[in-house]
């Protein structure tokens, strides 16, 4: 844990449609089971598209600091309500999102505005005690549960981005593939117990059951 006064924060970062959204849902309801409080932060692409901000390929500098300072603030209130917060895309995941809406429309960033944006996701960055990021396999059919975009293309750019990002800014992550959630549910829960001590975690800890 850092030192400020926050819960046990886990993100997970990467390209859309990989598996983000499920593998929370399945990590909060283990955490849940053990009797700890978990707050969620959700994915603010939706929330963004409906307020008629442009997304994916077509972000700009103003939609990404919207997703960016959003989430910080979403962030900052699970706080007060969570042993354990999770969050749908880490700040440093919008950044990637940008850079890869900038390649793909074959544009160039203002300088003193991408580097406003970089300053922003590096220094909220060590609020997050432990980054999941999901593995592409372009062979996964996308899910029919919602809405999905097909573009392939930036689909992989922003897999490549988000993943320089946190390169870029010396943030370690696990790899999160499609077949992986069990093993990566297991590290998630035993972080977390390591975090807050086995004392803090009275009832079932089955990643599986």
């Amino acid at each position: 844990m850092n030192d400020f006064d926050q819960p046990v924060t886990i993100a997970v970062v990467g390209t859309h449609s990989t598996g983000k959204s499920t593998f929370l849902a399945r990590l909060a309801h283990e955490l849940r089971r053990t009797g700890l409080a978990v707050s969620t932060v959700a994915d603010l692409g939706e929330q963004a598209q409906r307020m008629g901000m442009p997304i994916l390929w077509n972000h700009t500098w103003t939609s990404t600091l919207w997703i960016m300072t959003r989430g910080i603030s979403n962030e900052l209130g699970a706080w007060l309500h969570g042993d354990v917060v999770l969050v749908d895309r880490a700040v440093p995941d919008a950044l990637g999102y940008y850079r890869a809406a900038l390649e793909y429309r074959g544009e160039m960033p203002d300088p003193d505005g991408a580097s406003y944006l970089e300053t922003l996701a590096r220094t909220h960055s060590d609020r997050y005690d432990l980054i999941f990021r999901t593995q592409l396999d372009v062979d996964i059919p996308l899910g029919t549960n919602k809405t999905r975009d097909g573009n392939q293309q930036f689909r992989r750019l922003a897999d490549r981005h988000v993943g320089e990002v946190l390169t870029e800014l010396a943030l370690p992550s696990l790899p999160l593939a499609a077949d992986g959630h069990d093993t990566a549910l297991a590290l998630a829960i035993n972080f977390v117990a390591e975090q807050l001590g086995d004392d803090a975690m009275p009832g079932p800890a089955s990643a599986t059951a």
